[in-house]
């Protein structure tokens, strides 16, 4: 007695033409993003790159200010006060880029006296400064406070008479570096240099030459 084993019938698998379009489609434009944010991603590497190699060419620097002189005689006068008299400084200022000039508006000067402004006016108009050059600012200045009688010139009288009064002359203008045909946008730029003068109203040796804060 013999018996057959018949297996099941095997079924052939048929693929969905309209699938398989879809996944090759969806396969393209997969690759197509990615070498679009490959090209991008290496665009911005390599834009990244220049800039930062022309930064480390140019090597930008802020502008250097030097106290060279600063005087303000009325302080001999006993009891006087500066109201109305002569103060004058020179400060000299350093560019020290090598390719990158410096567009100055207006500079305005300001001398305080225990925190007190003293004086204060224009000092120089606008000019530009090319690299490597070092340019003097000359100010002079007309006292406007305090005035004979004032307290605060009792005691500027009395420092005086000890041999040393201590001021802060501020200056300040719009500024923008020019690199070649490029310029920058304005920045602000204050200069503080504290100061004092002795009994004559002149400035004192340890303050001469003395290097001046800046700021934007």
């Amino acid at each position: 007695m013999s018996s057959a084993f018949q297996s099941p019938p095997q079924t052939q698998s048929r693929s969905n033409p309209r699938r398989s379009r879809h996944l090759v489609r969806e396969g393209l434009l997969t690759r197509f993003a990615m070498c679009v944010c490959s090209v991008l991603l290496s665009l911005l590497f390599f834009a990244g790159l220049i800039v930062f190699i022309l930064w480390l060419s140019l090597r930008p620097h802020r502008p250097r200010l030097y106290l060279s002189s600063f005087s303000a005689p009325a302080v001999a006068q006993p009891s006087a006060g500066l109201l109305n008299s002569p103060i004058s400084f020179n400060v000299t200022d350093r560019n020290s880029n090598r390719k990158i000039g410096i567009y100055y508006d207006v500079v305005y000067g300001s001398v305080y006296y225990k925190e007190r402004m003293v004086a204060s006016g224009p000092v120089l108009n606008p000019f530009f400064q090319p690299p490597k050059n070092t340019t003097q600012v000359a100010g002079n200045l007309t006292g406007t406070a305090p005035a004979a009688g004032d307290a605060l010139a009792a005691q500027l009288s009395g420092e005086a008479a000890a041999g040393r009064v201590e001021f802060r002359l501020d200056l300040k203008s719009l500024i923008r570096f020019k690199v070649k045909t490029w310029d920058t946008h304005h920045h602000t730029l204050h200069v503080e240099c504290d100061l004092a003068v002795g009994s004559d109203g002149t400035l004192l040796a340890a303050y001469t030459n003395e290097k001046c804060s800046i700021y934007f």
